[in-house]
């Protein structure tokens, strides 16, 4: 009986080291993943007034933690939605974001509630001034051309129709 607990034990222990290597294998996968830009399959269109962004769309954790780094351009009209869980106050800074964004932060009606710049490759955080669900990251100065105020309202999923 004594051999055969050794065996289990033996077994056991070897399957919890097998355990390990895959998830450090894992881990170092996304650390590799980091290293180039990330392309969302979900994508969907946004509206802001008269104006369209067609935006990936944010849904994990891994895709926050990623969001925009390591991209050397975005369209014009193009950008990335973050949606999380539950309202919170959001930060965002720009470590390996190697272009410079504009970022709104967006509570779950689609009302903007606060807008700031962002410089690359810096560790300055930009929060929310309120909890909020949503945040939008656009090139910089994409809102200031289009006149998109705090106080506005997004359309389009999630927010609601576009126009």
């Amino acid at each position: 009986m004594a051999k055969i607990g050794i065996v289990s034990q033996t077994r056991r222990g070897m399957a919890m080291a097998w355990a390990g290597v895959v998830v450090l294998s894992s881990v170092c996968t996304l650390a590799a993943a980091q290293d180039a830009p990330q392309r969302l399959q979900n994508r969907t269109t946004l509206g802001a007034g008269m104006y369209n962004m067609q935006v990936e769309v944010a849904l994990t954790p891994q895709e926050h933690a990623i969001g925009l780094m390591h991209r050397t351009s975005m369209g014009a009209n193009e950008g990335m939605l973050f949606v999380f869980d539950r309202p919170g106050v959001q930060c965002f800074w720009m470590k390996n974001t190697l272009i410079p964004l504009a970022v709104a932060f967006v509570a779950d009606d689609g009302t903007i509630v606060n807008l700031d710049e962002m410089k690359p490759q810096t560790l300055d955080s930009h929060c929310s001034t309120q909890p909020v669900r949503y945040v939008l990251e656009m090139n910089t100065g994409w809102f200031k051309k289009k006149g998109v105020k705090p106080g506005q309202k997004l359309s389009g999923a999630p927010f609601g129709a576009p126009r």
